[in-house]
């Protein structure tokens, strides 16, 4: 039995072997046979990827490195040495703005609008605009840009003339008494801004890359160091928010202390004046009492100096230093379009097409042959 088995196998080896072999020559003969329709999708491929290519608009990528330095309490020096051992202390810094908020600080609606109503200098225009007033008023759409908007924005366009664009948006918890309120134009324009600023943060060298990307050289940079300073300042904000509060608090007591604690000197002084050759024990009692209550302020007023000074401290200490690696630098080099990509793709894109369509219509043949046999069949029956 394992003789003939043996016998059986060899044969059908060589079978599958030859039957690779016309497969192969098969899909050669019928791209060679095709080879005419192939020729003018990559034609036309080649000459849409050149023209969307030379149609893209130049753009420029900024992008800066900057290390947020943060005070580190013992609380948490404690918890990383136990975490080091594979111990869990439960002492998470659930009150500290972890990071990984970083990005969603850069894409917040204050963040965006802000930067979208700084003034940039763009070439076309003489005096200072902001991208708002650059891209609704003075900016034309280009040639690709418009193609794009009425062919495949198509959709987009009469979604939104049907619906009711959103007039307020509510930020979830917002601390202000009023909701943010956007134009139809400004939601609209966010849309595509926000994808012009990135914000990575990487966790474990612990460092921060902002980009970002604009039409012109100097505007990139412009934005970026606008970016910058603000997402420094919203991270500072944000850090220092519990002690510039108590901060605020103290300095309000200090000051009302102050302000006391000077009138009762005032009127101890006045009345020391005023019952200065009296020998009555009269003024001698309501001197006593102005100077208890003058000891009293003065008491309170020095306790909040020193109360007042610690909070200045806490304010200094909770505020944190950004280390700037990689500064702000103008671009030299486009970042897009990378116009020999862009022909690659659509060339094989185009080849592609070409391919799909010499074996489609192969099999669209093939398929109608066999209905045509399979209806000659059943007349015949």
């Amino acid at each position: 039995m394992t003789n003939s088995e043996e016998y059986y196998d060899a044969p059908q080896v060589e079978n599958n072997s030859e039957d690779d072999e016309i497969d192969l020559m098969a899909i050669a003969k019928t791209l060679w046979a095709g080879r005419k329709t192939i020729f003018i999708a990559l034609s036309v491929g080649a000459v849409l990827g050149l023209l969307i290519a030379l149609l893209s608009p130049k753009e420029y990528t900024v992008s800066t490195v900057m290390v947020p330095q943060m005070n580190v309490s013992k609380t948490s020096q404690l918890s990383g040495l136990a975490s080091l051992a594979g111990v869990d202390l439960g002492m998470a810094e659930s009150a500290e703005l972890s990071p990984i908020i970083y990005p969603q600080i850069v894409q917040s609606v204050p963040f965006m609008l802000e930067l979208m109503y700084t003034p940039l200098h763009f070439s076309e225009v003489d005096k200072p605009v902001s991208y708002y007033e650059y891209y609704t008023e003075i900016k034309k759409p280009s040639v690709l840009g418009t193609i794009k908007k009425y062919t495949i924005g198509l959709p987009g366009l009469l979604l939104s003339a049907i619906r009711k664009a959103p007039e307020e948006i509510v930020l979830p918890g917002d601390i202000s008494d009023k909701p943010i309120s956007m134009t139809e134009q400004e939601f609209e324009l966010k849309k595509g801004f926000s994808e012009r600023i990135n914000l990575s943060v990487e966790k474990k060298e612990g460092y921060l890359t902002l980009s970002v990307t604009m039409p012109e050289p100097f505007v990139t940079a412009e934005l970026a160091q606008k970016a910058q300073n603000l997402l420094q300042h919203y991270i500072i904000a944000y850090k220092v928010e519990k002690s510039q509060a108590e901060l605020d608090f103290i300095q309000e007591r200090y000051d009302n202390a102050k302000r006391e604690a000077e009138q009762h000197q005032i009127e101890y002084a006045k009345l020391s004046d005023q019952y200065k050759n009296i020998t009555s024990n009269v003024p001698n009692v309501v001197l006593q009492k102005v100077q208890t209550r003058m000891t009293i302020a003065n008491g309170i007023y020095q306790q909040l100096a020193g109360q007042l000074e610690q909070a200045k401290i806490q304010v200094k200490r909770d505020t944190p230093a950004f280390t700037i690696v990689e500064p702000v630098t103008v671009p030299i080099e486009k970042s897009k379009p990378k116009r020999a990509m862009i022909l690659i793709i659509w060339v094989f894109l185009g080849g592609v097409t070409g391919v799909g369509w010499v074996y489609g219509k192969k099999i669209l043949v093939s398929l109608k042959n066999k209905w045509e046999e399979y209806e000659d069949t059943s007349v015949n029956e």
